[in-house]
């Protein structure tokens, strides 16, 4: 398992080269442009990449910097180079010597290496309602120094139990997971936590309650944790792609994240919103005749944080905020056993029943929600800028392979991210023709020129970028997946 760090995220601009051939553009011939095939070619490429490189598209991994030139070489009708990577390890020994199988949260901090630390467990309560061993209270009496904890998974981030772990001397944690089995979701620890937490195992839940059996019953149960990782400061990139076309004061933005996590290829997340743009992207090059410009980014690290899309929103210049009149964001659209999800900020007016509207009328049963904060509309909403998206759900049942390794060519539903591109498309060039339905963005920051101002939007940021790498998940609602 290898960390990785980035303090900021450059940003790759081009423009796309509009074919000027009095093609108008329309919301029917975007629709008709999307097709499953040249989707399917896309995450072929990307799943391929991930083959090619240790399995996954992670940021500060050979196969993101690969998905990178893919997406720009793409643009220009070339494909990009691929790179090679080395995976670490991770490993739990039980009391018996034996082999158990376990998960790394990503971004997990190092034991030493080779042999990792082996010392006896100590029992922490489970509080389901709480959360287990969330609280300072909740170790009180508790001597974890020099020892490995075991602590039951939920509620509170894997981080929290962690740093409080930490602050009491502990070795290292090993998490049982709450559901039965080895299908694991796969936790993300943020930047925050750097120097904060000890290295962390996550076990089945059916170990974990055995363990905790013998630990009880006054048994000492010695274990061994190794994790084998690296925490280092790695560069990311955003690629910024907009037409040489459309007003630039008036800009209608659509994104997607371009990483995925360590523990696999990310097809569908986010793999099937990275396709969705490229293919929309391919199509609106034939096109002219369009008001509004059309601005596309495949953001960096958003697995570990949203670091991309964060560092974007955060120095975005005001009057470039006021030209950017809508965002769309296409995180996980094609989970094999999909939710149609249409989800908006509190302005998102015309955007959300443009998707939700076209989604209906080809037959799907669609649910409305809000915006939560686990993907990269968040910079976004927080400016006010009018935002929607489209989702179809993270972690069982909707996508079981969610951040594992099973996100392959066969974790994905091909109607469902066909229907929701063409919606994405349809949404997008109904907007770069006419702005009519878009409310206004909402203005609620204080004046930057002054040193209070100033002050108050570092605090902001700082406090968005805090809470997404600490609770983030891509499924918008925390209450859809484990942390």
């Amino acid at each position: 398992m290898k960390v990785h760090r980035s303090t900021t995220a450059a940003t790759l601009l081009f423009a796309s080269h509009a074919i000027a051939n009095n093609n108008p553009l329309t919301p029917d011939k975007l629709e008709a442009d999307i097709r499953t095939e040249e989707l399917q070619n896309v995450l072929w490429n990307l799943n391929h990449i991930a083959s090619n490189n240790g399995g996954n598209r992670a940021f500060g991994e050979p196969g993101f910097k690969a998905s990178v030139d893919f997406i720009l070489e793409r643009a220009q009708t070339r494909f990009g180079d691929h790179f090679d990577t080395t995976t670490l390890e991770i490993k739990v020994t039980g009391p018996g010597g034996e082999d158990v199988f376990v998960v790394s949260p990503q971004y997990n901090p190092p034991t030493p290496t080779p042999d990792g630390v082996t010392a006896a467990l100590v029992d922490t309560p489970v509080d389901d309602e709480r959360g287990s061993a969330c609280f300072a209270d909740q170790w009180e009496g508790i001597d974890v120094k020099g020892k490995l904890a075991l602590i039951k998974r939920g509620v509170c981030a894997v981080a929290d139990k962690s740093t409080l772990a930490k602050e009491r001397g502990a070795l290292g944690v090993i998490l049982w997971d709450t559901d039965g089995g080895n299908n694991i979701v796969v936790p993300t620890l943020g930047a925050d936590s750097i120097g904060h937490t000890v290295p962390i195992g996550i076990i089945p839940l059916e170990v974990g309650e055995a363990w905790k059996q013998r630990v009880n019953a006054g048994e000492e149960v010695v274990v061994s944790l190794l994790v084998d990782a690296i925490s280092e400061t790695r560069e990311t990139w955003n690629i910024i792609a907009e037409t040489k076309q459309g007003d630039p004061n008036n800009i209608v933005m659509v994104g997607a994240h371009l990483d995925s996590v360590q523990a696999g290829p990310g097809v569908n997340d986010d793999g099937s919103g990275t396709a969705t743009l490229l293919e929309i992207l391919t199509a609106v090059r034939q096109y002219d005749h369009f008001p509004n410009k059309i601005r596309f980014a495949w953001w960096g690290a958003e697995e570990s944080g949203l670091v991309g899309s964060l560092y974007y929103t955060s120095h975005l210049p005001e009057e470039d905020i006021n030209k950017i009149k809508y965002y769309f964001n296409y995180d996980m659209t094609g989970s094999p056993f999909p939710v149609f999800s249409v989800e908006g900020s509190d302005n998102a007016g015309i955007g959300t029943q443009l998707l939700g509207d076209y989604l209906v009328a080809q037959g799907k049963n669609i649910t409305n929600e809000g915006l939560g904060g686990g993907s990269d509309h968040v910079g976004f909403v927080e400016l006010g800028i009018p935002t929607a998206a489209i989702h179809t759900g993270a972690g069982a049942p909707y996508d079981p392979c969610y951040h594992q390794a099973c996100d392959t060519l066969d974790n994905i539903d091909w109607d469902a991210l066909t229907v929701n591109a063409k919606s994405a498309a349809r949404a997008l060039a109904t907007l770069a023709l006419s702005l009519e339905g878009v409310p206004p963005r909402s203005q609620t920051s204080e004046n930057l020129r002054t040193r209070r101002g100033v002050a108050k939007n570092f605090r902001r940021w700082s406090a968005l970028a805090a809470k997404a790498s600490q609770g983030h998940t891509c499924a918008h609602k925390g209450e859809k997946v484990r942390v």
